[in-house]
C-alpha cells in the first residue's frame, strides 16, 4: 500500500515521546514531503533574518510507526526516489563549519534547480545535482535527539550516501521504529564544510520493511557500488576507527576468514570516508565495494 505525509507533519527531535502521524504495515511505501533545512522560511537573501526562528531546523516529516517492528530489529528503508523542488539555498555564518573563525557575516545565496537537466548555476559554473537525505532515523533508545545530531539511530547524518536506490538499515529502539526523514539537499559534498548544502524542499518515496538478515547497532547504506557502514562521534578520528570495527563485526562471521585476515583485506579493499564534520557529532562511513561481498556469496536482505 503506498501512503503520502505532507509536509505540515514536521519534527525537530527524534524521541520516542514523539506521537505517531501515520501507521503502516512492513512492505509499505511512504511518499514523504519534506521541508528544507530552515522549515521554508528562508525566502530571499536580503530577508530579515531576525525574523528567521533558527530552532526550527532540520525538520523531519513523521514520525511514522511501522506494524510488527520492535526494539532489536533493524528497519531496512528502501529509498525509491526523490524528487526536488524547483529552488533551494546555501549559507554561510560566522561561528559555524570549518571557517567559522574566519567568516565574519552571514551569507546566503539562492539557486534555482533544473531537474529536468538534473543541474544548477552557482554565478555561471553549471554543476550536476546529486540529491540526498541529510536528516533520516528512527526514535534513539533513550534520551531524546535533536535532528541536528547524528547517532546510533541515525538523525542528521548528510550522507551523499543516502540517495535514490539506496537502502538505508537503521537500527530499531522503540516499538513501530518511529522513523521519519528531512533535510534534503540537491547537491552537496563530503564534509559539508560550510554547514550548509543546497537546501531544498523536496518529495522523498520510501519503502519500509524490516530486514530479515543484517544486524547492526549502527547505520548501514548499500547501493550500487557497495555497503557503508556509518558511525557518528565527538572525535572523527574515533568515528572512523569504530566504523572499521563495526564492519568487520558484520562481515566476518559470514566470511571464512580470520580476525587477522579479515582486518587485512579491509585495508586492502576498504576505504575510510567522510559524511560530514560539521554537526554536533561527525559522521565516518567505512566502505567495502561489492566485489567482496559477490566472492563471499554475502547478501542482505
Amino acid at each position: 500500500m503506498k501512503h503520502v505525509l505532507d509536509k505540515t507533519n514536521l519534527y525537530y527531535v527524534m524521541s520516542k515521546k514523539e506521537e505517531p502521524v501515520l501507521n503502516i504495515n512492513p512492505g509499505d511505501t511512504v511518499e514523504i514531503h519534506t521541508a528544507d533545512c530552515f522549515s521554508d522560511q528562508i525566502i530571499s537573501p536580503d530577508m530579515d533574518f531576525s525574523a528567521v526562528d533558527w530552532s526550527n531546523s532540520n525538520p523531519a516529516t513523521g514520525p511514522i510507526y511501522v506494524n510488527d517492528i520492535h526494539p532489536g530489529d533493524v528497519l531496512k528503508v528502501t529509498i525509491e526516489t526523490i524528487e526536488l523542488g524547483s529552488r533551494g539555498l546555501a549559507t554561510v555564518n560566522a561561528g559555524a563549519g570549518v571557517m567559522r573563525d574566519y567568516i565574519e557575516k552571514r551569507c546566503v545565496k539562492m539557486f534555482d534547480v533544473d531537474t529536468e537537466h538534473h543541474t544548477t548555476n552557482f554565478n555561471g559554473l553549471i554543476m550536476p545535482l546529486n540529491p540526498m537525505i541529510g536528516v533520516i532515523g528512527n526514535a534513539p533508545a533513550d534520551a531524546s535527539v535533536p535532528n541536528s545530531t547524528p547517532g546510533p539511530h541515525g538523525g542528521n547524518m548528510d550522507s551523499k550516501k543516502c540517495t535514490d536506490k539506496s537502502i538505508v538499515y537503521l537500527p530499531v529502539f522503540q516499538e513501530g521504529a518511529l522513523f521519519g526523514l528531512g533535510d534534503v539537499h540537491a547537491k552537496m559534498g563530503d564534509g559539508e564544510v560550510g554547514i550548509s548544502g543546497l537546501e531544498i524542499d523536496a518529495a522523498v518515496t520510501v519503502k519500509l520493511e524490516k530486514a530479515e538478515n543484517l544486524a547492526t547497532v549502527h547505520p548501514v547504506v548499500i547501493d550500487e557500488e557497495g555497503i557503508y557502514m556509518f558511525v557518528s562521534d565527538e572525535s572523527l578520528d574515533n568515528g572512523v576507527d569504530e566504523s572499521v570495527k563495526q564492519m568487520i563485526k558484520i562481515l566476518q562471521p559470514l566470511t571464512d576468514l580470520s580476525l587477522e585476515e579479515i582486518t587485512i583485506l579491509m585495508s586492502l579493499a576498504g576505504e575510510a570516508q567522510i559524511n560530514q564534520v560539521v554537526d554536533p557529532l561527525k559522521t565516518a562511513r567505512f566502505f567495502i565495494p561489492h566485489y567482496v561481498l559477490n566472492h563471499y556469496s554475502i547478501e542482505f536482505s
